[in-house]
């Protein structure tokens, strides 16, 4: 039967039926994996916005100048399928799924997964993220509640 509370102990189901743990040994080694994924998962998630900040340095063009309202709506038309928004796409569905995965993870109630993917997350960010690149975000969504 599935918990729908928090729980403490070393037996837990994540994400598959064979991914079981029963011993500590199996235990540690799972809190061990979901904690390199979510390292991991920042990981990725800071070359998709590094990736998406290089593919918007392009210089340009002189319309986009002289009428920079109108260029904006224009231009996204006929660059929908250009290399660089393909592989930006791509990059952010394999980290949409990765942080789903997680977060089905996490919805197994266990203590200690929870434990180890937040902790994975926060060293995750810490190492690859906690640069200041706030503002690198801001300027990829530049909706302010978000």
């Amino acid at each position: 039967m599935m918990h729908m509370t928090f729980y403490w102990g070393i037996r837990v189901t994540i994400l598959f039926d064979s991914w079981r743990t029963d011993s500590w040994l199996s235990y540690g080694l799972s809190l061990l994996a979901l904690f390199l994924v979510s390292v991991f998962y920042q990981y990725m998630e800071d070359r998709r916005i590094r990736f998406k900040i290089l593919s918007k340095a392009k210089p340009l063009p002189p319309s986009a100048v002289e009428v920079p309202l109108l260029f904006s709506s224009s231009a996204g038309a006929g660059r929908v399928w250009s290399p660089e928004r393909f592989a930006s796409a791509v990059l952010f569905g394999v980290n949409s799924a990765i942080g789903y995965l997680l977060m089905l993870a996490v919805m197994s109630f266990n203590g200690g997964v929870f434990i180890a993917i937040v902790f994975g997350l926060a060293v995750g960010y810490l190492v690859f993220r906690g640069e200041g690149q706030e503002d690198l975000v801001a300027l990829e969504n530049p909706c302010a509640c978000s």
